[in-house]
């Protein structure tokens, strides 16, 4: 299956109910999404898992796993489980591998000193292993003694491999040794210019961007569906998301005297909320996703906003 420029994903929520999960993937892939992601967040459902369940009940759409923490898996088993998938359900699997949230991966106790220096050595050997290669490395975190996968367990079709990131030496490190990078919400033009900055690939180089978004004929409707899920950006790791708006400084000092993160949200003005997601009607949804494929993302992930999501699919799918 061909990767073409502006590619609409929808991302399976991390808290969707059981019962819903297949019925979320098979719609998506009925309403004519290119892409479904899962997520793996720490204390919700496991990635691998995930994606091979919507893949097996999905007929067209391609999965991502975005992301598997480096960290919590030796890289010669998730070429394995990699492989497996992507053997199974050719050229429809794209596989990010990251950091982990650091308090996630601290309280995992799998934080280790240098997370670049770990992510460099998994993502090359990850490559090597999903080609068949035998693999001999004595890297700081990675260690291989020429394990290879079996010639029968070799997918034709390799996932390519993202890397999730957002600081400018990971972003870099994505640009050097990976097939594409996924930017966690909000991925605004302004951030996508200045991530491809640090990027800066030497060869083909994907860039899927999250948004949280909601589409509503009503664009008023749109933006109060969208706000709730606005509360975890006035957290600091979502400075540099934040920051090419112009207004990080007053967001951060508004967080600052918000007695809660609900309260936050509440009080973030309109503007401010219209930049943080994709929201409003079908119309106005379509145009900010074509300004993001204009800045250089080639696939464009929705985050269903609202209280059900398999309503608010529906709604999404407005815009295709």
């Amino acid at each position: 299956m061909s990767q073409s420029p502006g590619a609409i994903g929808v991302l399976l929520p991390c808290d969707i109910p059981t019962a819903d999960i297949i019925p979320f993937a098979r719609e998506a892939d009925a309403y004519g999404f290119d892409e479904l992601w899962v997520v793996e967040d720490l204390g919700y459902r496991g990635g691998l898992a995930q994606a091979a369940t919507v893949l097996a009940h999905t007929r067209r759409i391609r999965v991502g796993v975005g992301l598997l923490p480096a960290a919590a898996r030796n890289v010669a088993f998730t070429a394995m489980e990699a492989a497996t998938l992507a053997q199974l359900h050719p050229g429809r699997l794209d596989l990010a591998v990251g950091h982990g949230m650091p308090a996630w991966m601290r309280s995992a106790g799998a934080w280790p000193q240098s997370p670049l220096t770990l992510l460099r050595e998994y993502i090359n050997a990850l490559r090597a292993l999903l080609a068949g290669e035998p693999v001999h490395t004595a890297g700081r975190y990675v260690r291989l003694d020429g394990p290879r996968l079996h010639p029968s367990a070799v997918p034709e079709q390799p996932p390519a491999i993202f890397a999730g990131v957002r600081s400018p030496k990971s972003l870099a490190l994505s640009g050097q040794t990976a097939d594409g990078t996924l930017l966690a919400e909000p991925a605004t033009p302004p951030y996508v210019h200045q991530a491809m900055r640090s990027i800066n690939p030497r060869r083909p180089h994907r860039i899927t961007a999250y948004n949280i978004a909601a589409v509503d004929n009503d664009p008023r409707a749109a933006l109060a569906t969208v706000r709730p899920a606005l509360k975890s950006l006035g957290d600091s790791g979502w400075k540099p998301h934040i920051e090419p708006l112009g207004f990080y400084d007053e967001l951060a000092q508004l967080r600052r005297s918000s007695e809660s993160s609900q309260a936050f949200a509440h009080a973030m003005p309109d503007q401010w909320a219209e930049q943080l997601a994709l929201a409003g009607t079908p119309e106005h949804v379509r145009s900010r996703l074509g300004e993001l494929f204009a800045s250089g993302v080639t696939g464009a992930v929705l985050i269903p906003a609202g209280p059900s999501p398999r309503d608010s699919l529906a709604a999404l799918a407005a815009v295709l």
